[in-house]
């Protein structure tokens, strides 16, 4: 098969992971700068552009989208899925991950856990909106943050009303979210391939550090996750629509609670912990889903 994987840095652990994978398999892959693409959107032949050529005669292709980079990434992958290219995630489904709150409202609506959240706008109401999450201490998310980046923990309500009129006061878009206090500055990451749990971690962040991101000096181990954590993982990764992700979770006192479903997962972090050949899965899912003009998403649900 032909694989082209859109991705910025060729030289990441993951991107290198996935192609010698597919390489080791017997597949060609290349590796695209996204942002060098450029596209002719005709009905009668829509065409990806790459360093002068067209952009033909792929099987599969693999987004590899940075956060940054969302709009104009996912406009290439729409233009490959034009053409009939079968999407390893589609643009539908990344851009649903994507929008921190549009996630949490479709799993909301699906029933599956997720701490209390409330979502406003440079309110003048910061009292309501700590009531809304049960009082502090809570976490305050900048709607746009990666990596734990635009993340910070208000312990007492007189900070949580400086961040919140803070974060206002710039025009930002905030989710405030009730603190897991149990779990204890750990998190889980369950990674889905075509609808199952292949591999679990458990991230445990620094010292005096509540965020649990690898980024940010988090440790990484392997877990042995629980019937009702690797059920909610399946059932987050379907909410999406997603073939592969990443699906964060808190272990709560009322059961697992999704943070966040990452479309992009990182592979080293998972790989190293578990011993896992995950790139490998990636690769046989492919092999036995990638056909022309084959795509789950119907819509913009």
């Amino acid at each position: 098969m032909k694989f082209a994987m859109l991705a910025r840095n060729a030289e990441l652990y993951s991107h290198q992971r996935i192609v010698a994978a597919a390489r080791a398999r017997g597949h060609e892959i290349d590796i695209v700068d996204t942002l060098k693409c450029y596209m002719n959107i005709a009905s009668h032949r829509p065409e990806v552009r790459y360093k002068g050529r067209a952009l033909e005669g792929y099987d599969a292709v693999i987004p590899r989208i940075g956060a940054s980079i969302t709009f104009y990434g996912l406009a290439v992958l729409r233009q490959f899925e034009m053409m009939g290219v079968y999407p390893l995630n589609e643009s539908v489904a990344i851009g649903r991950s994507r929008d921190k709150l549009r996630c949490l409202q479709l799993l909301s609506r699906k029933g599956i856990g997720l701490p209390v959240t409330a979502f406003a706008h440079a309110t003048s109401q910061p009292d309501d909106l700590i009531d809304m999450v049960g009082g502090t201490p809570l976490v305050i998310k900048l709607l746009e943050g990666t990596q734990g980046i635009g993340v910070v923990l208000a312990e007492t309500r007189s900070s949580a009303k400086s961040m919140i009129e803070a974060f206002g006061g710039v025009e930002a878009n905030i989710l405030v979210q009730e603190f897991i206090k149990e779990a204890g500055g750990a998190d889980i990451r369950a990674l889905v391939i075509g609808g199952k749990v292949v591999a679990a971690m458990l991230r445990q962040g620094a010292p005096e550090e509540f965020r649990s991101n690898l980024h940010r000096g988090g440790k990484a181990q392997e877990v042995k996750i629980t019937p009702e954590e690797r059920s909610t993982a399946v059932r987050a990764a379907k909410t999406m629509g997603l073939n592969v992700c990443g699906v964060d979770m808190l272990r709560s006192n009322h059961g697992p609670v999704v943070m966040e479903v990452n479309s992009t997962p990182g592979l080293e972090g998972i790989e190293l912990a578990t011993g896992k050949d995950i790139a490998g899965m990636i690769i046989e899912f492919l092999e036995k889903s990638a056909a022309p003009n084959k795509t789950q998403t119907k819509g913009e649900g």
